[in-house]
């Protein structure tokens, strides 16, 4: 093998090499020096026949002790030969290496070849390659193929292989600040545990599912949101949920509560938990009555109505229980439920609630307003039909009111009836019960439907210019009414028999 030195600038260029045989220029490199005999290398971690192992750096030989010139990198090259690929080190090029690449063959020669491919020397020297020192390859050259030990992931500085920050650390010291002893023994068991849902958080959990039926009305969708949140032990609270809080609402939501414990009963909940469920309400009357004084009537109606839809037996408001403590309003809720149910039929159970809502029909809410306006005309009693207007709960079809209100008035033919309309609509619109939209929508109506209105009643234009005249002096009416009043457009002629004469407009009224 021959070994020669250059500079880094001429190493680079490919330039300028110098081939040295001698060991009398005190120029050359120990590494020729010690080709040429004149430096013993030193072999570390093993030695012999083989003459395998970590070389150290070779020991300075000169005048003065030091070495004049660094060995630079070596070149590892590879050429063919007659019996197969043989790789040779060298930094340079000649006859010398051929020759040293040809003459290896002993037994350490070959087993350093077998192992890293590399011949050395006779001496036993083998060249040391530069970026192997940095190299993270696998030093057990007799096992695997080579690869980077660990995958990359070994050494100090280094981030480790893809993906293993996800990874769970094997180990973890306990002086570590973060450190949980709690978290990290490992002689945790862990168990799934079911949190028993207490009746208190059960009400919060129910009250949106219920709030949310009184606006669209489907039975099916409460069914199946109960079915979500509900616990065996729970059922009986229910009935009490729902009734306490319709107790709190109007009439039409105590009557979509009715509706809703029935569809509820055999899906849901049972004929005893309906049972338990209104005895909770009886004991709990006297806190129900702080804030609903009406509660053991509404209680009575709410048992009478769930017995009439065949939820619970008769028996429960005749016999109850005699473990159950009852209080006076207690008894008083069951006097109501039983003086229901002894009328004759259970038919008027279904309206126990009244027939306000808008989930009634149309023909339904028309003609509870038409027994108002007639009971108004013959009591003059106004805040009593105010209040009948509030209950039936329909406010967006108030307009129906002053529709129904202009017609009857039209077809009296009676000032008396007039004077009455007209107070009935002032106060409806003071108190806002009848908003001026409203208003204005019922009269263009009765407007429109004049055609009509005129056949049965031939003096209804009259009328009506009479009824609109008294109202705009009440003050209630609107620019818009006022400039939409129709007026009859057709004149007589002549031929009728009027002699051209206009005939004034007096005619015999009855009272």
């Amino acid at each position: 093998m021959e070994v020669e030195s250059s500079s880094h600038t001429k190493h680079a260029n490919g330039g300028g090499r110098r081939h040295n045989s001698g060991g009398s220029d005190s120029k050359e490199s120990s590494v020729e020096r010690e080709l040429n005999g004149e430096i013993q290398a030193v072999v570390l971690n093993g030695s012999g026949s083989n003459g395998l192992g970590l070389i150290k750096k070779p020991l300075p030989v000169g005048d003065d002790g030091r070495i004049k010139r660094k060995a630079k990198r070596l070149i590892q090259r590879q050429h063919s030969g007659s019996n197969g690929t043989v790789a040779t080190l060298t930094n340079g090029s000649g006859p010398g290496s051929a020759g040293a690449s040809g003459a290896a063959g002993s037994g350490g020669a070959a087993a350093a070849a077998g192992a890293t491919g590399i011949i050395p020397q006779p001496g036993g020297y083998v060249v040391p390659h530069r970026r192997w020192k940095n190299s993270r390859r696998s030093r057990n050259l007799t096992r695997g193929r080579g690869l980077p030990k660990k995958g990359g992931a070994g050494g100090k500085g280094v981030w480790g292989l893809p993906g293993s920050e996800a990874l769970a650390e094997l180990y973890e010291d306990e002086n570590d600040p973060n450190y949980d002893s709690e978290c990290n023994d490992r002689n945790v068991e862990l168990r799934e545990v079911i949190t028993e849902t207490t009746p208190e958080e059960f009400f919060k959990l129910a009250e949106p599912i219920v709030l949310e039926y009184y606006e669209h009305g489907d039975t099916h969708e409460v069914a199946l949101s109960f079915d979500e949140i509900l616990q065996s032990p729970l059922r009986e609270q229910i009935t009490s949920i729902l009734v306490e809080i319709a107790m709190d609402h109007k009439d039409s939501q105590r009557e979509m509560t009715s509706v809703l414990i029935s569809d509820l009963y055999g899906r849901v909940i049972t004929g005893k938990d309906i049972e338990k469920g209104f005895n909770i309400l009886l004991s709990n009357l006297p806190d129900l009555i702080l804030d609903t004084p009406e509660a053991p009537i509404m209680l009575g109606n709410f048992m009478a109505r769930a017995i009439a839809d065949d939820c619970i037996p008769p028996k429960f408001v005749a016999k109850p229980e005699e473990t159950l403590q009852l209080s006076e309003y207690a008894e008083q809720a069951l006097r109501r439920a039983d003086s229901l149910l002894h009328k004759q039929g259970w038919a008027h159970l279904d309206n126990v609630w009244g027939m306000g809502g808008p989930l009634r029909p149309v023909k339904t809410i028309t003609k509870q307003m038409t027994l108002l306006l007639k009971e108004y005309i013959s009591s003059r009693d106004v805040a009593e039909a105010h209040r009948c207007l509030r209950a039936l709960e329909v406010p967006h079809y108030h307009h129906e009111l002053v529709y129904e209100a202009i017609v009857m008035t039209l077809e009296s033919l009676s000032q008396t009836t007039e004077e009455a309309m007209c107070e009935l609509l002032k106060s409806l619109d003071l108190t806002c019960l009848v908003l001026p939209a409203g208003m204005e929508q019922g009269f263009i109506r009765a407007f429109d439907d004049m055609a009509d209105i005129v056949l049965d009643v031939p003096l209804a234009y009259i009328i009506l210019d009479r009824f609109v005249e008294r109202c705009n002096r009440a003050g209630f009416l609107t620019d818009k009414i006022i400039n939409n009043v129709p007026s009859r457009g057709r004149k007589r002629f002549v031929s009728e028999g009027d002699g051209g004469h206009v005939k004034p407009a007096m005619f015999p009224m009855r009272d």
